[in-house]
């Protein structure tokens, strides 16, 4: 299988741009490209796919973006208990637990092939074992009951306008059901990096990203269906937003 070299800076193209190359797997004759990307501190290779009808397949600006803030802000999520939303092939989740070690579910539209081949880039990056992960698919009733994640991540994940509602059902659910454990109740770190102030992230916290490029109407109607919801969206700088009730 052929390793490409990759950076952020080459994802922002049109969208009927599609130059991947791939190779076919013979098990599940899904076709894969394999590539080398460049995280903070660490390379991770990552098996995407060459083509995926729900955009599972490439890692977006977003992903790059949160990394870095995370990295940033590390004080404010250091032993959080945290869930990713649209994990794609799950390289922001596994970058987190090999840097932090960072309690952390992926998820995904109910699909076999993305959580297979989130399982794979987790095993050829030295996650194992693999991280759990919940299929579902936005606006459905939640697999948990009871959720008990008090902080939920995504990043490049409001490219259709029609799944803004079924989203902002999820994250409803997600955060205004929120039940510590005991464990998870421990006061919420200071973060002195913030420009000299001290700075903290709600428990809990949907923490997002938005890098791709989509027209101003169409990414309003996803912070103003929010408000409109209950939620606060607050934007905390290089386009990444801190959603909560």
């Amino acid at each position: 299988m052929d390793i490409a070299l990759f950076s952020p800076s080459s994802l922002f193209h049109d969208d009927e741009d599609d130059t991947s190359s791939g190779e076919e797997d013979t098990e599940s004759q899904q076709s894969y490209v394999e590539r080398r990307h460049k995280f903070p501190g660490m390379e991770l290779v990552i098996r995407e796919f060459s083509f995926h009808q729900l955009n599972a397949n490439l890692l977006w600006p977003g992903t790059f973006a949160i990394a870095e803030w995370l990295v940033e802000h590390r004080p404010s999520i250091e032993g959080r208990h945290c869930l990713e939303l649209g994990s794609g092939t799950g390289a922001l989740a596994i970058f987190l637990r090999r840097l932090l070690n960072l309690d952390i579910t992926t998820s995904d539209y109910n699909d076999q092939e993305i959580e297979e081949n989130i399982a794979h880039n987790c095993r050829v990056n030295g996650i194992t074992p693999v991280l759990p992960h919940i299929k579902h698919t936005w606006g459905d009733t939640f697999p948990t009951a009871d959720p008990d994640w008090d902080l939920i991540i995504a990043s490049d994940i409001l490219l259709y306008v029609k799944q803004y509602a079924n989203l902002i059902k999820t994250l409803l659910f997600l955060l205004k059901s929120y039940k510590p454990k005991d464990n998870n109740a421990r006061p919420q770190a200071k973060d002195e990096q913030s420009g000299g102030q001290s700075f903290s992230l709600p428990r809990p916290a949907f923490l997002m990203s938005w890098r791709r490029r989509i027209g101003k109407e169409d990414e309003s109607l996803f912070f103003s269906g929010c408000e409109d919801a209950g939620l606060e969206v607050k934007h905390l700088g290089s386009r990444v937003y801190c959603i909560k009730p």
